[in-house]
Protein backbone atom coordinates (compact mmCIF):
# COMPACT_ATOMS: atom_id res chain seq x y z
CA UNK A 1 0.00 0.00 0.00
CA UNK A 2 1.42 3.50 -0.88
CA UNK A 3 1.02 5.68 1.99
CA UNK A 4 2.27 9.30 0.78
CA UNK A 5 0.79 11.79 2.84
CA UNK A 6 2.34 13.15 6.21
CA UNK A 7 1.59 16.91 8.14
CA UNK A 8 4.50 17.83 6.32
CA UNK A 9 2.95 18.12 2.97
CA UNK A 10 1.23 21.37 4.48
CA UNK A 11 3.25 24.41 3.57
CA UNK A 12 2.89 27.41 5.69
CA UNK A 13 0.81 29.08 3.74
CA UNK A 14 -1.50 26.26 4.10
CA UNK A 15 -1.35 24.96 0.83
CA UNK A 16 -1.57 20.70 -0.02
CA UNK A 17 0.61 19.62 -2.17
CA UNK A 18 -0.91 18.55 -5.00
CA UNK A 19 -2.51 14.80 -5.37
CA UNK A 20 -5.27 13.02 -6.97
CA UNK A 21 -7.74 11.36 -5.28
CA UNK A 22 -11.04 8.86 -5.79
CA UNK A 23 -14.07 10.02 -3.76
CA UNK A 24 -16.93 7.69 -3.70
CA UNK A 25 -20.49 8.80 -1.67
CA UNK A 26 -23.46 6.01 -1.81
CA UNK A 27 -24.71 7.29 1.85
CA UNK A 28 -28.23 8.27 0.75
CA UNK A 29 -30.51 8.11 -2.24
CA UNK A 30 -27.83 10.43 -4.01
CA UNK A 31 -25.10 8.51 -5.63
CA UNK A 32 -21.60 10.47 -5.94
CA UNK A 33 -18.31 9.98 -7.41
CA UNK A 34 -15.44 13.02 -7.46
CA UNK A 35 -12.05 13.23 -8.39
CA UNK A 36 -9.70 15.67 -6.55
CA UNK A 37 -6.89 16.39 -9.08
CA UNK A 38 -4.36 19.04 -7.74
CA UNK A 39 -7.05 20.98 -6.48
CA UNK A 40 -9.54 20.59 -9.10
CA UNK A 41 -12.58 18.48 -8.52
CA UNK A 42 -14.52 16.83 -11.48
CA UNK A 43 -17.71 15.05 -9.94
CA UNK A 44 -20.47 13.09 -11.33
CA UNK A 45 -23.44 12.79 -8.90
CA UNK A 46 -27.05 11.24 -9.82
CA UNK A 47 -30.41 10.11 -7.74
CA UNK A 48 -29.98 7.08 -7.59
CA UNK A 49 -32.91 5.00 -5.51
CA UNK A 50 -31.91 1.40 -4.83
CA UNK A 51 -29.46 1.35 -8.05
CA UNK A 52 -26.16 3.09 -6.34
CA UNK A 53 -24.28 -0.45 -6.88
CA UNK A 54 -24.74 -0.88 -10.48
CA UNK A 55 -24.02 3.43 -11.45
CA UNK A 56 -20.99 3.77 -8.64
CA UNK A 57 -18.55 1.78 -10.74
CA UNK A 58 -19.74 3.63 -14.45
CA UNK A 59 -19.39 6.45 -12.82
CA UNK A 60 -15.91 5.73 -11.56
CA UNK A 61 -15.00 4.63 -15.00
CA UNK A 62 -16.41 7.82 -16.80
CA UNK A 63 -14.42 9.95 -14.56
CA UNK A 64 -11.40 8.41 -14.84
CA UNK A 65 -11.15 8.06 -18.77
CA UNK A 66 -12.36 12.37 -19.00
CA UNK A 67 -9.48 12.94 -16.72
CA UNK A 68 -7.28 10.49 -19.00
CA UNK A 69 -5.77 8.14 -15.84
CA UNK A 70 -5.57 4.86 -14.56
CA UNK A 71 -6.84 4.32 -10.78
CA UNK A 72 -2.73 3.25 -10.22
CA UNK A 73 -2.03 6.84 -11.38
CA UNK A 74 -4.24 8.29 -8.19
CA UNK A 75 -2.76 8.72 -4.70
CA UNK A 76 -5.65 7.34 -2.83
CA UNK A 77 -9.51 7.07 -2.46
CA UNK A 78 -11.83 8.14 0.08
CA UNK A 79 -15.39 6.82 0.59
CA UNK A 80 -18.14 8.61 2.54
CA UNK A 81 -17.66 6.58 5.78
CA UNK A 82 -21.34 7.68 7.56
CA UNK A 83 -23.58 7.55 8.79
CA UNK A 84 -25.92 7.03 6.53
CA UNK A 85 -28.00 4.14 5.11
CA UNK A 86 -26.80 1.10 6.05
CA UNK A 87 -26.75 -0.54 2.00
CA UNK A 88 -25.66 2.65 0.96
CA UNK A 89 -22.29 2.66 3.54
CA UNK A 90 -21.87 -0.67 2.74
CA UNK A 91 -21.49 -0.46 -1.20
CA UNK A 92 -19.55 2.82 -0.91
CA UNK A 93 -17.09 0.79 1.50
CA UNK A 94 -16.77 -2.24 -0.58
CA UNK A 95 -16.24 -0.81 -3.66
CA UNK A 96 -13.15 1.24 -1.84
CA UNK A 97 -11.89 -2.12 -0.59
CA UNK A 98 -12.09 -3.77 -4.06
CA UNK A 99 -10.10 -0.42 -6.22
CA UNK A 100 -8.18 -0.18 -3.31
CA UNK A 101 -7.09 -3.55 -3.16
CA UNK A 102 -6.33 -3.94 -6.80
CA UNK A 103 -4.53 -0.82 -7.20
CA UNK A 104 -2.33 -0.43 -4.40
CA UNK A 105 -3.66 2.06 -2.72
CA UNK A 106 -4.78 3.84 0.77
CA UNK A 107 -7.93 4.36 1.48
CA UNK A 108 -9.76 7.34 4.24
CA UNK A 109 -13.22 7.69 5.24
CA UNK A 110 -14.67 10.68 5.70
CA UNK A 111 -17.88 11.98 7.63
CA UNK A 112 -20.89 12.60 5.95
CA UNK A 113 -21.85 15.26 8.27
CA UNK A 114 -18.97 16.35 8.04
CA UNK A 115 -19.50 16.84 4.05
CA UNK A 116 -22.70 18.69 4.85
CA UNK A 117 -21.12 21.21 6.58
CA UNK A 118 -18.59 22.10 4.28
CA UNK A 119 -21.15 23.12 1.40
CA UNK A 120 -22.73 25.83 3.62
CA UNK A 121 -19.59 28.22 3.52
CA UNK A 122 -21.12 29.18 6.85
CA UNK A 123 -18.22 28.69 10.41
CA UNK A 124 -20.45 26.74 12.50
CA UNK A 125 -22.73 24.53 11.64
CA UNK A 126 -25.42 22.24 13.13
CA UNK A 127 -25.82 19.13 10.70
CA UNK A 128 -29.10 16.88 10.51
CA UNK A 129 -29.78 13.75 8.14
CA UNK A 130 -32.83 11.68 7.94
CA UNK A 131 -32.31 8.64 9.84
CA UNK A 132 -35.67 7.45 8.85
CA UNK A 133 -37.92 5.53 11.92
CA UNK A 134 -38.67 9.19 12.98
CA UNK A 135 -34.88 9.97 13.72
CA UNK A 136 -32.58 11.56 12.59
CA UNK A 137 -28.32 11.62 12.62
CA UNK A 138 -26.86 14.63 13.71
CA UNK A 139 -23.65 17.09 14.45
CA UNK A 140 -22.72 20.53 15.36
CA UNK A 141 -18.95 21.47 13.70
CA UNK A 142 -16.69 24.81 13.95
CA UNK A 143 -14.86 25.72 11.34
CA UNK A 144 -11.29 25.11 12.40
CA UNK A 145 -8.49 25.81 9.59
CA UNK A 146 -8.93 23.62 6.77
CA UNK A 147 -11.41 21.64 8.61
CA UNK A 148 -14.17 20.77 10.89
CA UNK A 149 -13.71 20.61 14.83
CA UNK A 150 -16.90 18.80 16.16
CA UNK A 151 -19.07 20.94 18.66
CA UNK A 152 -21.04 18.24 19.47
CA UNK A 153 -20.04 14.38 18.53
CA UNK A 154 -22.29 12.37 15.56
CA UNK A 155 -25.17 10.80 17.10
CA UNK A 156 -28.13 9.23 16.38
CA UNK A 157 -31.07 10.98 18.05
CA UNK A 158 -34.74 11.63 18.27
CA UNK A 159 -35.57 15.02 16.69
CA UNK A 160 -36.73 16.83 19.79
CA UNK A 161 -32.53 15.89 21.12
CA UNK A 162 -31.03 17.78 18.42
CA UNK A 163 -30.04 21.27 20.13
CA UNK A 164 -28.15 24.39 18.63
CA UNK A 165 -24.69 24.93 20.68
CA UNK A 166 -23.98 28.22 23.02
CA UNK A 167 -22.17 31.06 21.46
CA UNK A 168 -21.92 32.28 17.58
CA UNK A 169 -23.95 32.70 14.63
CA UNK A 170 -25.02 28.59 13.24
CA UNK A 171 -26.94 27.73 9.99
CA UNK A 172 -28.88 24.83 9.98
CA UNK A 173 -28.15 22.08 7.14
CA UNK A 174 -29.58 18.99 5.91
CA UNK A 175 -32.75 16.92 4.75
CA UNK A 176 -33.42 16.53 8.47
CA UNK A 177 -34.96 19.76 8.69
CA UNK A 178 -36.99 18.83 5.64
CA UNK A 179 -38.16 15.33 6.85
CA UNK A 180 -38.72 15.94 10.12
CA UNK A 181 -39.37 19.84 10.09
CA UNK A 182 -42.42 19.79 11.53
CA UNK A 183 -40.13 19.17 14.85
CA UNK A 184 -37.45 20.45 14.40
CA UNK A 185 -38.18 24.00 13.03
CA UNK A 186 -40.32 25.38 15.33
CA UNK A 187 -37.47 24.51 18.48
CA UNK A 188 -34.21 25.52 16.61
CA UNK A 189 -35.41 28.01 13.59
CA UNK A 190 -35.17 31.06 15.97
CA UNK A 191 -31.24 29.99 16.84
CA UNK A 192 -30.29 29.64 13.77
CA UNK A 193 -29.19 32.45 11.37
CA UNK A 194 -30.64 30.17 8.56
CA UNK A 195 -31.68 26.58 7.88
CA UNK A 196 -30.86 25.41 3.83
CA UNK A 197 -32.69 21.35 3.95
CA UNK A 198 -31.70 20.70 0.66
CA UNK A 199 -27.88 20.20 1.58
CA UNK A 200 -26.77 16.56 1.24
CA UNK A 201 -23.49 14.32 1.84
CA UNK A 202 -21.82 14.54 -1.34
CA UNK A 203 -18.48 13.19 -2.70
CA UNK A 204 -17.18 16.32 -4.39
CA UNK A 205 -17.93 17.91 -0.81
CA UNK A 206 -15.90 15.27 0.88
CA UNK A 207 -12.69 15.60 -1.75
CA UNK A 208 -11.33 18.63 0.58
CA UNK A 209 -12.04 16.53 3.36
CA UNK A 210 -10.65 13.68 2.26
CA UNK A 211 -7.34 15.73 1.17
CA UNK A 212 -6.85 16.90 4.61
CA UNK A 213 -7.69 13.43 6.14
CA UNK A 214 -4.30 12.32 3.93
CA UNK A 215 -2.51 15.09 4.99
CA UNK A 216 -3.09 14.22 8.78
CA UNK A 217 -1.66 10.38 7.81
CA UNK A 218 -5.38 8.80 8.57
CA UNK A 219 -4.69 7.14 5.02
CA UNK A 220 -5.09 3.29 5.76
CA UNK A 221 -4.86 -0.16 3.99
CA UNK A 222 -7.88 -0.91 2.19
CA UNK A 223 -8.67 -4.29 4.73
CA UNK A 224 -9.19 -1.53 7.30
CA UNK A 225 -11.94 0.27 5.89
CA UNK A 226 -15.60 -0.24 7.95
CA UNK A 227 -18.84 2.19 7.78
CA UNK A 228 -19.73 4.34 11.04
CA UNK A 229 -22.86 3.42 11.05
CA UNK A 230 -24.54 4.78 14.68
CA UNK A 231 -27.77 2.89 14.81
CA UNK A 232 -26.91 -0.30 16.46
CA UNK A 233 -30.36 -1.82 16.61
CA UNK A 234 -32.67 -1.44 13.95
CA UNK A 235 -34.78 -4.14 14.94
CA UNK A 236 -36.66 -1.47 17.96
CA UNK A 237 -39.51 0.31 16.89
CA UNK A 238 -40.14 4.00 17.24
CA UNK A 239 -42.06 3.90 20.27
CA UNK A 240 -39.53 1.53 22.07
CA UNK A 241 -36.65 4.21 21.21
CA UNK A 242 -38.34 6.36 22.59
CA UNK A 243 -39.58 4.73 26.19
CA UNK A 244 -35.86 4.17 26.32
CA UNK A 245 -35.30 8.56 26.13
CA UNK A 246 -34.00 10.04 29.19
CA UNK A 247 -36.49 11.54 31.66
Amino acid sequence: MRARFTASSIAATGKITPMKLLVLDTSTEWCSAALWLDGQIQARRVLAGQRHSSLLLPMVDELLRAAGLKLRALDGIAYGAGPGSFTGLRIACAVTQGLAFGAELPVAGVSTLESIAEQTGAERVLTVLDARMAEVYWAAYQRDGAGWRAVAEPQLALPESVAVPDGGEWVGAGNGFAALGEVLRPRLAAALARIDDTIMPDAAAMAPLAVAAFVRGEGMDAALAAPIYLRDKVALTVDERRARRPV
